[in-house]
């Protein structure tokens, strides 16, 4: 069942803005909530519940659910109502097969430019590290690939990542208690950085490259593990 915190944020949210009426903003603010990590795999999302607190119709809401659903960061179950959705392998699959062609091309193609932000990200995610704060350092880990698409300039590629963490957020979702696999990407974050301040973008692109191969391997390594990932709300 959604929190009533979140429930309590999406009414502050909606009485914000003059967009609140629309499938699309709906969509948006369910999207970033998962992408956040306050909706879980397997959450159910309560029809009157979310429309009550974000003050939309019933058709509204079932617009954004049906984007949601096509960008498989939702499922719906007749007779049982929509759920929060569990990554399969075959997803994790795809959602790595864009990120190849999206990532190392903006770190190859952006435009140069200050990369503060960039290591200020890898000095929030080491220091998560340091205290064994394994949610800190995976919100600062995707914190950086966002950042580093936004480096192109393009409210298009911005739009995609934002799914596209959405449903990485989901794939990691199991994955939050083990620092194993978050710690050595922190490291791969900060020679990106290097190499770009160093005018070496097609090395950091190559990088990158490696780097979502091997994350890849290991979370499809991790799907065989019994009750990993792939189940269903019960």
């Amino acid at each position: 069942m959604t929190s009533e915190g979140v429930l309590a944020s999406l009414r502050l949210e909606a009485g914000a803005t003059k967009h609140a009426e629309t499938s699309t903003w709906v969509a948006a603010q369910l999207r970033q909530l998962i992408a956040d990590g306050q909706l879980a795999p397997g959450a159910k999302l309560p029809e009157e519940a979310l429309r009550e607190a974000l003050g939309v119709s019933r058709n509204t809401l079932r617009e954004a659910f049906a984007t949601l659903h096509a960008e498989r960061v939702v499922v719906r179950f007749p007779n049982r109502g929509v759920f929060v959705a569990h990554p399969t392998a075959d997803d994790i699959r795809e959602i790595y097969r864009v990120r190849r062609f999206v990532e190392p091309a903006s770190l190859l193609w952006s435009p140069s430019g200050p990369t503060e932000d960039l290591a200020e990200i890898v000095r929030e995610a080491r220091g998560a590290a340091e205290a064994g704060d394994v949610p800190a350092m995976a919100n600062a880990n995707q914190e950086f690939h966002r950042a580093l698409v936004a480096r192109a300039g393009s409210e298009r590629l911005d739009s995609l990542m934002k799914q596209i963490l959405a449903e990485m957020r989901l794939v990691f979702a199991s994955m939050a208690s083990d620092p194993r696999f978050h710690a050595p990407y922190v490291e791969d974050n900060a020679r990106i950085v290097e190499l770009l301040e160093a005018g070496r973008a097609a090395d950091a692109a190559e990088l990158m490259a490696d780097y979502l191969g091997r994350a890849e391997r290991q979370l499809l390594a991790a799907c065989k593990v019994p009750g990993y990932l792939g189940s269903r709300p019960r």
